[in-house]
């Protein structure tokens, strides 16, 4: 139509005037909100299965006699099902990564109704104060340890093969991601407590981690010969910055404990290594290593880049940096939760979460050692 046609056309009432404009801006929204999706939001792989501890359990705890348990406010303060267990102000990096990868939130498997089809888009075995090692986090009561979490998956397994034919399963399996986070607690809640445990005595730092990444390799050879291809195996961070060891006075202002750090130093490397092994040994799967460390240091090093603006006290706790204990039920945590990196002694805010998320689904060969997320989930 020309536009001296347009010209010459009647004028149209008020009234069909609002009525197109309302149209047209439903379609605007609709456009809007499908390329999102599509963008962020589409299933890239069909499941997710996390093992780990408390940065990514989703309320496993809930159901275990256990006394390390996050569900109660102010935790969850900032996730729209409130406390659900997650030991953060709000999302953990899975629930982020769960959005980039187009899987939905994962439910915990010690709660009765994980079963049937509400498994298929993968299940949480992440156990607060859980380890590579069985004794680890002990004290705390009752945890699923990394033996027990890969049992646990068994248990998933057997549900999963009377929903579908062998066939169908293996691609499934085989397409899903592996995420685990693991080998914090066996420093924080074992190496580093020698008035509980003797492994600090008995093993140098190499010889622990060396322990723990023989103990790790089992396992995970476990769970291929279960029929999983895809590994992201998460390094353990900078437990030397955290609050909880800034709370003991033995840094320097302004310092971490760098000792603590050095403990951990031979872990990540070894995993780093560790992965390079399975990957040359298991022809048809890829393992990753997630370079949580570096991303922390990143943030930690220069946190106004990344809009923070509080770096070594908690958001909420107790005592010297608000680090010595986790937020006690009913704490009145800090008003501007994005400017801080920790939400308690222990634990990373739902901002930091977003980063760690972000830099593992994307991020270069120095955050994720050989291949990210994003490109694992094309394979």
């Amino acid at each position: 139509m020309s536009l001296k046609i347009k010209r010459n056309m009647e004028k149209p009432s008020s009234r069909l005037v609002s009525a197109i404009a309302r149209f047209h801006w439903f379609v605007a929204i609709f456009i809007f909100m499908h390329c999102s999706v599509g963008a962020h939001g589409s299933n890239q792989v069909p499941a997710m299965f996390v093992f780990g501890d408390s940065l990514v359990d989703v309320g496993n705890n809930n159901f275990l006699n256990s006394l390390a348990k996050a569900n109660y406010f102010p935790y969850g303060i900032d996730y729209y099902q409130g406390a659900t267990g997650r030991f953060c102000n709000g999302r953990t990096i899975v629930d982020f990564l769960g959005d980039l990868l187009g899987v939905p939130s994962l439910p915990a498997y010690a709660d009765p109704n994980t079963f049937g089809r509400r498994i298929l888009s993968g299940v949480n075995y992440a156990s607060a104060a859980g380890g590579i090692l069985d004794e680890t986090g002990s004290y705390f009561g009752d945890r699923f340890s990394l033996n027990q979490q890969v049992l646990n998956f068994e248990n998933t397994l057997n549900d999963l093969r009377n929903q579908m034919d062998s066939r169908t399963l293996g691609t499934y399996l085989a397409k899903s991601i592996v995420f685990m986070v693991l080998g914090s607690n066996d420093y924080l809640n074992n190496y580093l407590l020698p008035s509980m445990y003797s492994s600090s005595y008995t093993y140098t730092p190499q010889q622990y981690a060396d322990l723990l990444l023989n103990h790790y390799a089992r396992q995970l050879v476990a769970l291929y010969s279960l029929g999983l291809r895809k590994f992201m195996l998460t390094g353990v961070g900078p437990l030397g910055c955290i609050p909880n060891q800034l709370a003991t006075g033995v840094h320097a202002p302004g310092r971490c404990v760098d000792y603590v750090n050095q403990i951990v130093g031979p872990y990540n490397t070894g995993l780093r290594s560790l992965v390079q092994q399975l990957n040359q040994n298991h022809p048809g799967a890829i393992f990753a290593y997630g370079n949580t460390y570096g991303t922390f240091a990143d943030m930690l090093n220069n946190p106004s880049a990344y809009g923070f603006s509080v770096w070594d006290h908690g958001c909420c706790g107790i005592g010297r940096n608000q680090g010595q204990i986790t937020c006690l039920p009913l704490a009145v945590p800090c008003g501007d939760r994005n400017r801080y990196i920790f939400w308690d002694a222990f634990h990373p805010t739902q901002a930091a979460n977003r980063i760690l998320a972000q830099r593992a689904f994307s991020g270069p060969p120095s955050d994720c050692y050989p291949i990210n997320l994003q490109q694992m989930a094309l394979l």
